[in-house]
C-alpha cells in the first residue's frame, strides 16, 4: 500500500510555506522569547487567514473538521518554520476537549488562542499569559484554569506557566485530545528536523574547506544522508498515526507514542548533525539555527517523555 498526500494537501503545505517564508518568523520568535509577542501573534493572524486555526474545529462551529492528516501537514510546516507560540495545544488539543462548546467558533477564526496542561506528562501550560482561554485536562475532564509561576524552557520561546484550576469544564475522556497532542507534536518534530537537515545541506554546499565544499567530504555526506533516512523512516509512522486516530483504532495511543518516539529520535540526529556540520557558528545564539536546535531539544520530552512513549508502545505489544 502507498501512503502519499493528495493535490490538495501538497497544495495546502505549499501555501503555508510560502506565507511563512515571507513573514519573518526567526525575528517574530526571537521577539517572543524576549516578551514581545505582536510579530508573533501577526504570524497566527496569518494562520487564521490560511485556515490552519480551523482545521481541528467541526463545520458546526464554522470549522474545517479537518482530516488528522491535513493537521500533521500544518503542524509539520509551523515546526519547519518555528512557529512561536501554544500551536500543539491551541490547534489540535483544545478543538477535541472544546468539541461542544461554541468557543470552538473563537478557536477557528484565529480570535481566540488557547493553552492546555494535560499533568502528568504536560504539567504546566505553554505561553499561559498571552492565550485567551487556559486549560487543565485530567483523566476526569477538562477545567478552566489561571495562569501562575513562570518558568523558562530550554527554547526560550517556549515559556511555560504552572496553573491552577479556576471555573468550569466538562467531564468527558481526554486521552484522544492528548493524542492529538502527541501527533501534533511529532509533526512538529519532523518539520523542525527537516528544517535542519534544510539548513546543514545548504551549509555544506557553500562552506569550503581545503579548497573543497565540506559537503563533498563523504564523512559529512554520510552524516546527512543518515539524517535524512531517519526522517524519511519516521514521517511514514506520523502519517500512520494520524490514519489510527481519524478511525478511531484501538492501536491508536500505540500508534503516536510509536511517531513521537521516532520523530523525536529522527529530529535529535537532525539537530546534532546541523551543528555538526555548522561547526562553531552552530553554537552562537545570534545564529538562526540555535532556534530549531533548541526547539528540537524541548519537543522531545514535550507531552511525554520518549521513556513514557516507548513504556506506552511496549504495553500495548
Amino acid at each position: 500500500m502507498k501512503f502519499d498526500l493528495d493535490t490538495q494537501q501538497r497544495d495546502f503545505a505549499a501555501s503555508i510555506d510560502a506565507a511563512l517564508s515571507t513573514a519573518d518568523v526567526p525575528a517574530a520568535a526571537r521577539a517572543w522569547a524576549a516578551g514581545s509577542h505582536e510579530s508573533g501573534l501577526a504570524v497566527w493572524s496569518t494562520l487564521a487567514e490560511l485556515g490552519v486555526t480551523a482545521l481541528a474545529v467541526s463545520e458546526k462551529y464554522d470549522g474545517i473538521g479537518a482530516h488528522p492528516v491535513d493537521l500533521v501537514v500544518a503542524l509539520e510546516g509551523l515546526g519547519k518554520w518555528a512557529v512561536p507560540g501554544p500551536v500543539v495545544e491551541s490547534l489540535a488539543v483544545a478543538p477535541v476537549l472544546l468539541a461542544e462548546d461554541e468557543r470552538s467558533a473563537q478557536l477557528a477564526s484565529g480570535e481566540l488562542i488557547a493553552t492546555v496542561a494535560a499533568p502528568p506528562h504536560t504539567p504546566r501550560a505553554l505561553d499561559a499569559d498571552i492565550a485567551g482561554l487556559v486549560l487543565i485536562a485530567d483523566d476526569i475532564g477538562f477545567r478552566e484554569a489561571r495562569a501562575g509561576a513562570q518558568h523558562e524552557s530550554i527554547d526560550a520561546t517556549r515559556r511555560v506557566f504552572d496553573v491552577t484550576p479556576a471555573g468550569g469544564g466538562a467531564s468527558l475522556d481526554t486521552s484522544r485530545a492528548i493524542d492529538f497532542g502527541v501527533l501534533a507534536i511529532s509533526a512538529q518534530l519532523i518539520g523542525a528536523g527537516q528544517a535542519l537537515l534544510d539548513r546543514a545541506v545548504e551549509y555544506a554546499k557553500q562552506r569550503s574547506q581545503f579548497g573543497r565544499p565540506i559537503g563533498s567530504y563523504q564523512a559529512v555526506k554520510h552524516k546527512l544522508a543518515d539524517v535524512h533516512i531517519a526522517l524519511e523512516l519516521a514521517r511514514p509512522l506520523v502519517y500512520g498515526a494520524a490514519l489510527s486516530l481519524a478511525d478511531d483504532s484501538p492501536t491508536a495511543a500505540r500508534d503516536v507514542s510509536a511517531a513521537k518516539v521516532a520523530a523525536g529520535k529522527a529530529a535529535y540526529q537532525a539537530a546534532r548533525s546541523s551543528l555538526q556540520t555548522h561547526g562553531a557558528i552552530g553554537f552562537t545564539a545570534e545564529y538562526d539555527l540555535s532556534l530549531w536546535i533548541l526547539k528540537v531539544r524541548a519537543l522531545t520530552s514535550a507531552w511525554g517523555t520518549p521513556e513514557w512513549h516507548r513504556n506506552r508502545v511496549l504495553e500495548a505489544l
